[in-house]
């Protein structure tokens, strides 16, 4: 039996190479003569500057920077293997694992971070770059970004705005004179796992928003706020990106990228990552795809790693299994897109908490149950 085993990170708990490995272990239980191709998979957060690196032979590099709540912070950043090409994920300096459960809120959490690892990449002057923006914290609009790399965003005394999302309510004038004038001479595709708008129901606020700590007051309270945003720099900028697919991930970061350097291209994360690793020559050489992520829900159907790799194995009529931390609303919307089984590592009722602790156990575990079933089946006569 070959099996290839492609999962996402799960987030907060072991890294996409961890579930792999994990994963590895409890198919071994089973079918201990199992050929096994492992993958680690990202799809534009968490585990995307790993991929890419290990994918092209790269180097990974630190830089002191902004935490999403201001706070100190040493983050990883990538220049891949051809030497030219930076990779950055927002999850790194703006990611929702960097602020504690009691302390998450949108309303004030800040990409700046983030814009401080562009700003050391064109330092060293690289002009090519991949940024990954799943993950974050933030619901700014890619606002700290921009103050990063010399934006100015002013109410209407012209005070510059403190940072987060909810100050956006009090936007007035956009000054973008000191911008980084390097910016025009960089190339950057953005890896986004999503394909949202900034405002609306869809939007970044509504979907998104709860999963950063926000409250329904909060969410009516961001959204308008974006909604602000956005008008005030189409007025600004004579351009309006609001809808346009990816424009709500990470919190507008999507929209905020594509107002701020007009060659940014938003593509699924997943389709770079895939394409890097040489995914579809891989795939077909295997009899089974395993792939996982921390919480599949209604989200992975909109283009998540799952997904996209379920769609590269079904080119090739390899049946796909994915076996996740968690199993949310909707989670069987996936079933139609070309994933044929789910499941959940959690074997009983448990704490969040000691999921996330244990959580390569648990994914073993999960795994060889899982590859018992196939077994079982195999042996069926029907």
């Amino acid at each position: 039996m070959h099996v290839m085993v492609a999962p996402d990170s799960f987030k907060g708990s072991v890294s996409a190479l961890g579930v792999a490995n994990a994963m590895e272990r409890g198919i071994l239980s089973v079918f201990p003569d199992a050929q096994i191709t492992k993958v680690p998979i990202a799809d534009g957060g968490e585990g995307t500057v790993e991929a890419l690196i290990a994918a092209t032979g790269g180097q990974i590099l630190y830089e002191d920077v902004t935490g999403p709540l201001g706070e100190p912070l040493r983050a990883y950043w990538g220049i891949l293997g051809d030497g030219k090409t930076t990779v950055i994920e927002a999850a790194a300096a703006s990611g929702l694992p960097l602020v504690p459960i009691n302390k998450r809120d949108p309303r004030i959490t800040t990409t700046y971070g983030t814009g401080l690892l562009i700003k050391a990449a064109l330092d060293r002057g690289l002009r090519k770059f991949i940024i990954g923006i799943g993950g974050s914290a933030t619901n700014d609009g890619g606002v700290g970004v921009a103050k990063a790399l010399g934006g100015r965003f002013l109410d209407e005394n012209g005070e510059e705005l403190p940072n987060g999302g909810a100050a956006l309510s009090k936007l007035r004038r956009v000054d973008l004179s000191g911008l980084d004038p390097r910016l025009a001479e960089t190339e950057i595709v953005v890896a986004c796992d999503v394909d949202n708008p900034l405002c609306g129901p869809r939007g970044a606020s509504a979907i998104f928003g709860p999963q950063k700590g926000a409250t329904p007051q909060m969410i009516v309270e961001l959204d308008a706020a974006l909604e602000n945003y956005s008008n005030i720099l189409e007025e600004t900028l004579g351009r309006d990106v609001s809808n346009n697919p990816g424009a709500g991930a990470a919190g507008g970061l999507g929209a905020g990228l594509m107002f701020f350097s007009s060659s940014a291209k938003l593509r699924p994360g997943v389709e770079i990552v895939l394409e890097a690793t040489n995914f579809s020559t891989l795939v077909k050489k295997n009899d089974l795809v395993i792939t996982g992520e921390g919480m599949t829900d209604l989200s992975t159907a909109y283009g998540k790693a799952p997904v996209g790799i379920a769609k590269v194995a079904k080119q090739f009529n390899i049946p796909v299994i994915c076996i996740s931390g968690g199993l949310g609303n909707d989670a069987n919307d996936v079933l139609l897109k070309g994933i044929d089984a789910l499941m959940s590592i959690v074997p009983k009722p448990m704490l969040l908490e000691d999921c996330m602790t244990h959580g390569v156990e648990l994914i073993v575990d999960s795994t060889a149950r899982a590859l018992q079933l196939i077994k079982v089946g195999m042996s069926l006569s029907i």
